[in-house]
């Protein structure tokens, strides 16, 4: 017994070597191409800089020394933490929203086919053309910000989970149904757990668009945020500040991408 105990651990750890070694690699060649990325923006920056003293401000070493002034006098941690309940507040909209919507196209063939065509529509027209809109009807502010960052982040939401809805196997409704199950053990012991990994996908895409909309969606008029942040460095002519927020803004949606790809693999695993 110990002999096939060993055996089967030895076949794990073998199979894992790989997986491991493909790992390190891509942490290794994504970590050269930023390097290389920085590389090049440093020397254009350098190249350029030597006949404009505007485009000088831009390099990456002046946008590093000026963080710390953007932490101390422009408390960049509050405008960051402002910026990341905002997608706090438009992504629940959204999945409030969205996930029912999604539930019923997919589970109601002929609500899909009436709603599909304005979904598509609506899914086109950029989030950023509703702005006018969403002053005149909510107000400067908050309001029309949440307001711009649920409609740019419920479509794929909705997308997402009515693919989920659709790729559950029939056999588990069948199973579910011939137990004689109520519709609430029906919705949390089948379809939960069968749209759940759709439903991240459509987070996780929800995210990225949510991070690229915030910044001109916080230029109506809020008083902060990065988007607020970026106009004031930008009045101030602080360039080197202006840069460095831009690279703050970079690594905060790399970072929250980041959770959503761990949270889906996490959720695989089960």
């Amino acid at each position: 017994m110990s002999s096939v105990l060993v055996r089967e651990q030895a076949q794990r750890a073998s199979a894992g070597a790989p997986r491991a070694r493909i790992n390190g690699s891509a942490v290794l060649l994504g970590t050269l191409g930023l390097v290389a990325v920085v590389a090049l923006w440093w020397l254009a920056v350098a190249l350029l800089g030597r006949t404009n003293a505007m485009v000088a401000q831009f390099a990456p070493q002046r946008a590093l020394a000026a963080l710390p002034a953007l932490v101390t006098q422009d408390q960049l941690f509050g405008h960051v933490l402002t910026s990341l309940k905002r997608v706090a507040v438009g992504l629940f909209w959204a999945l409030l929203v969205g996930v029912p919507t999604g539930f019923a196209m997919g589970r109601i063939r002929w609500l899909e086919h009436a709603l599909s065509p304005t979904m598509q529509l609506l899914r086109m027209v950029s989030p950023l053309s509703w702005m006018p809109i969403a002053v005149m009807s909510l107000g400067v502010g908050d309001h029309a910000v949440y307001f711009l960052l649920a409609f740019a982040a419920v479509w794929p939401v909705i997308l997402s989970t009515a693919s989920g809805v659709g790729q559950i196997d029939r056999r588990w409704i069948e199973l579910g149904e011939s137990l004689a199950a109520t519709r609430a053990e029906m919705l949390w012991h089948i379809f939960v757990p069968g749209i759940a990994a759709h439903v991240l996908t459509g987070v996780r895409l929800a995210i990225g668009i949510l991070w690229i909309v915030l910044v001109p969606a916080e230029m109506l008029g809020v008083s902060a945020g990065l988007g607020y942040l970026i106009l004031d460095t930008r009045d101030r002519l602080a360039y080197s500040e202006l840069t460095a927020v831009i690279l703050v803004i970079g690594l905060l949606g790399f970072a929250l991408d980041l959770l959503a790809r761990l949270a889906y693999r996490r959720l695989q695993q089960f």
